[in-house]
């Protein structure tokens, strides 16, 4: 699609009536000045070689010329860099287990870290698919959702720890549930979901959600860690075997029974992790095998101008009206040849410098993309910085001085860029994608709410963006998640603290309803004997509490 990048020399143009008007005043002035000189007709014979309609021709050249400095300084272009590429592929979400079993060492180091290390080698080979990550524990969380830089995927995967999740336990269900919410819930197939667990679940209804995925067209494929003998936990606060609350050594084992039939129940298979070339292969291989669609992805911005042309064009119109003559005969005029080249050479030296300037920002910025396409992201940001130094109002180099600086994990400064470009750019399709780029950041960052306002901005830009709605609704379902948790954290308080805060409220109670004693009726003795039944009394209320305390205590959960 051709667009402008600096429309606002089109006022430029708004010179072009004024100008004519000054040339038809002028040869109104011309036709009364040969009325003034003497008999018409004489005058005429006298400049019977000057040609009227030759006049008028130099004139238009001059104008086109104007016009045609104009459209190069506007700077027409057309975006080719930005590459809808389209490949066949599927969309795969990894739901991987970061609960405290995960780093039990039955599997050396851990059954995370070779987790980690298998999807690692299983990214590398999906080049054509578009991949999303769930963690989960106790709860699932959206770490990122469907895109096709599986750089950025291996960055997230990388940050996967047990602390990313802060309730502990395995919900294979919720885990389920939060992939099938990141797919495209109109398509029927080309939808497949790599589950990477121990097994050992928490909870109940992973079966009855996968029975409810397959008929959505999903695959699940299952991955156990660790041995059915299980092994201990260490546990990272103390450095020590985990232990329940009755002190016991806590073993987990791998529950292959249940990763069997959720693989069984959703056209999937199962593996036991014994080797990571081996599972990545054969998943990849199962992946492979589905059926495929058409899948296109944006890659990095870069444009074709045209405003040499249009710059060429005016030198030859400004050339033909500097040697077209406006006699019906004879030679150009040597003073005004000379004086009209001068004015042209003027204009050249005028026009040139933009020209250059121009042409070595887009000489940089291609340099940059190629070291981007190579994956010299520090040297594509320092070419980037450099055309960006040369002309702080070029988007293209902003922009893609973001994108550079995303792939560098640079987050802030590539939201930076990303708003640099937006201050800039006045293509509707340029800010759509800066500000869809500038969410993804921000949702890496967990930054929600801004995160929300660059995804309805891209949208209110490009509403025919899917991606952004995707990405937008998936924002907005973990703030409402974000809410919930944070709502209630704030009003579960421990039970224990409500019986201490009611004890404490009775003992006051009590302490207040105490007559006060009366030194000057009491003898010692007397005194010494009250005080001995008071604290009679309040030792069998302690004891009293104790045992309501000790009656209705809960059974603790599990945290691992």
């Amino acid at each position: 699609m051709v667009q402008f990048q600096h429309i606002a020399y089109f006022k430029i143009l708004a010179a072009i009536p004024l100008l004519m008007v000054l040339f038809f005043w002028a040869l109104s002035r011309r036709k009364k000045t040969i009325k003034k000189i003497g008999d018409e007709r004489l005058v005429l014979e006298m400049s019977k070689n000057y040609s009227p309609h030759k006049y008028n021709i130099k004139f238009l050249l001059v104008l086109t010329a104007i016009v045609c400095c104009v459209i190069a300084l506007a700077n027409m272009r057309s975006r080719t860099g930005v590459e809808k590429v389209a490949r066949n592929g599927i969309d795969v979400m990894i739901a991987l287990d970061v609960s405290k079993s995960m780093l039990a060492q039955d599997i050396k180091p851990s059954r995370l870290d070779r987790a980690k290390q298998l999807l690692g080698k299983l990214i590398d080979k999906l080049g054509n698919n578009r991949i999303g990550i769930v963690v989960f524990a106790g709860r699932a969380y959206l770490q990122m959702p469907l895109t096709g830089d599986h750089s950025a995927a291996k960055m997230y995967l990388a940050s996967a720890s047990t602390d990313a999740v802060p309730t502990q336990g395995t919900v294979l269900a919720d885990a389920l549930k939060m992939c099938n919410s990141a797919f495209n819930t109109n398509e029927k197939k080309y939808k497949a979901v790599i589950l990477i667990s121990d097994g050992e679940d928490h909870d109940e209804g992973a079966l009855k959600i996968a029975g409810q995925m397959a008929t959505d067209g999903i695959v699940i494929h299952t991955i156990g860690m660790g041995t059915t003998t299980g092994s201990t936990i260490i546990d990272a606060a103390t450095n020590d075997v985990k232990k329940d609350d009755q002190g016991n050594t806590i073993i987990t084992r791998l529950n292959e029974s249940e990763l069997m039939d959720i693989a069984a129940k959703a056209n999937g298979i199962y593996q036991l992790y014994n080797n990571t070339d081996v599972v990545a292969a054969t998943l990849n291989t199962q992946l492979n095998s589905m059926d495929q669609r058409t899948v296109t992805e944006d890659s990095l911005v870069n444009y074709e101008y045209y405003f040499q042309w249009f710059l060429l064009a005016a030198l030859i119109l400004l050339l033909t009206e500097l040697f077209f003559s406006e006699r019906k005969k004879g030679i150009v005029n040597s003073f005004v040849t000379k004086g009209k080249s001068v004015a042209f050479l003027i204009i050249a030296y005028c026009f040139l410098p933009v020209w250059a300037v121009a042409q070595k920002e887009n000489t940089i910025i291609k340099k940059g993309n190629d070291e981007y396409t190579n994956k010299e992201y520090e040297k594509a940001i320092s070419s980037f910085q450099l055309a960006t130094q040369k002309n702080p109002a070029n988007s293209t180099a902003s922009y893609n001085l973001g994108n550079a600086f995303y792939r560098n994990q640079k987050t802030d400064d590539a939201v930076n860029a990303y708003d640099n470009a937006l201050a800039h750019s006045k293509s509707k399709a340029d800010r759509s994608g800066a500000y869809y780029n500038k969410g993804v950041v921000l949702q890496q960052n967990k930054k929600l709410v801004e995160c929300i306002d660059a995804y309805k901005n891209a949208l209110m830009l490009n509403p025919g963006d899917e991606d952004a709605r995707q990405n937008l609704q998936h924002a907005l379902r973990q703030q409402k998640q974000q809410q919930q948790k944070d709502k209630k954290d704030k009003e579960q308080q421990p039970k224990e603290d409500i019986k201490k805060e009611q004890q404490q409220q009775q003992q006051d109670q009590e302490k207040n309803n105490q007559p006060k004693p009366q030194p000057s009726k009491l003898t010692k003795q007397d005194a010494e004997e009250k005080l001995k039944a008071l604290l009679e009394q309040e030792k069998n209320l302690q004891d009293k509490l104790r045992r309501v305390n000790t009656g209705s205590s809960a059974k603790p959960e599990k945290d691992w």
